[in-house]
């Protein structure tokens, strides 16, 4: 069954804060939950679904629904890392299709700031039971020098630069000027983003997604509930998702899911990449979102480095305006899963109501994307592809 136009995003919210120390988890939890019924007209009532990953705290969905009081008949706590978000507006969609539930909550928060983590930078401890540990561990793998080595790997294969990735970081800060909630609103230029010290070769500090606290919602209806509201209405028009991993040996570091979730997602929307106004694309590095981008097909594999050049990315200016919140680079990367976020801008800039600054004319087909996990070792990838109506 096609979930093409059997689902609708009514609404969205971002929490406002980036450091919550006074906050718990499960707070700002349910702070995103009402911010999004507030901004979709909907009472906590009306849901009768409920979707989160494993930001969630203690046994996840059974704390969250018991938490925030809610009375549900459908619930899904898939984790896939940073794409999860993508995908649980997918099974959301999928559940509302089937009958299995009419409004969708979905939730996100996380305080890795205020917990002092340094995301990224040290060797995830793991489970004794996962069947990678024993093989990788040792050689202390973290999520910085695991892109790093995709990174390397496609200036190797393809030529690409580190000038060229900069542009990527360019391009965010832009946008994340107009932002007030944003981490970093100082347009940077080429230059600063190599100036900045390298992290792992050749990926510098300015190439790397901010930490912050915070999170977002999302609420997911029936057509006939969101024809009800008072507000714009954007329709699911198609999903992906994939899982890559080492293929039994077959690595390859210079592409990623996307290769797999976004043909998916745009042949069930009956859509190709050439039609997408607006994109929000995963940017936990630099790399990610040029390594995303050849894969979805805005160009081919190798011309990344080409596609983003001289401001290809930024509102008003290049062929294909991408996360003008300033999205994880600038603005804020929650919980270590910002794919809430990507879904959450696409929706602002469909209903015309991004910054006017960066807001894309006519707005009418956007993409969002995500990327959970590594790019050098293992990762899931989610596509959304979302239109007005």
């Amino acid at each position: 069954m096609s979930i093409q136009n059997k689902a609708c995003i009514v609404g969205a919210y971002e929490h406002p804060t980036r450091y919550a120390p006074d906050k718990s988890v499960a707070q700002l939890h349910a702070e995103c939950a009402a911010g999004a019924l507030a901004d979709a007209g909907l009472d906590k009532d009306d849901i009768d679904g409920y979707f989160c990953a494993g930001d969630a705290p203690g046994l996840g969905p059974l704390s969250m629904v018991d938490y925030m009081n809610l009375r549900v008949r459908h619930i899904d706590s898939t984790d896939i890392g940073g794409s999860s978000y993508l995908a649980l507006v997918a099974h959301a969609a999928q559940a509302i299709a089937t009958g299995k539930c009419n409004v969708a909550l979905i939730t996100l928060a996380g305080k890795p700031r205020s917990s002092g983590m340094a995301t990224g930078t040290a060797p995830r401890p793991g489970n004794p039971d996962q069947p990678d540990l024993e093989w990788e561990l040792p050689h202390a793998p973290a999520t910085v020098n695991m892109y790093a080595m995709a990174a390397m790997r496609h200036m190797y294969e393809f030529g690409t630069t580190s000038e060229q990735l900069a542009w990527i970081k360019v391009a965010a800060s832009h946008h994340a000027q107009h932002n007030p909630h944003a981490m970093l609103r100082d347009v940077v230029t080429v230059e600063q983003v190599l100036d900045s010290p390298v992290v792992a070769d050749p990926l510098h500090r300015l190439d790397c997604c901010v930490i912050s606290d915070g999170g977002g919602a999302l609420l997911v209806a029936r057509p006939e509930v969101a024809q009800s509201l008072k507000r714009p209405v954007v329709r699911v028009l198609g999903a992906g998702e994939a899982v890559k991993g080492q293929l039994g040996g077959k690595v390859d570091l210079t592409y990623s899911g996307a290769a797999w979730s976004g043909p998916l997602a745009f042949d069930e929307a009956g859509v190709t990449p050439a039609a997408i106004q607006y994109a929000s694309i995963y940017d936990s590095f630099t790399i990610t979102v040029l390594m995303q981008l050849e894969d979805l097909g805005f160009c081919k594999k190798g011309e990344g480095g080409r596609y983003v050049m001289d401001g290809n990315l930024i509102s008003g200016v290049g062929k294909l305006p991408f996360n003008t919140d300033g999205g994880g680079l600038c603005n804020n990367h929650p919980a270590n899963r910002g794919g809430i976020t990507k879904v959450i801008e696409a929706v602002r800039q469909l209903r015309g109501e991004a910054h006017p600054a960066v807001q894309v004319p006519d707005c009418a087909l956007a993409l969002a994307h995500g990327t959970g996990g590594s790019l050098g070792t293992r990762h899931g990838s989610a596509t959304l592809i979302l239109e007005r109506t």
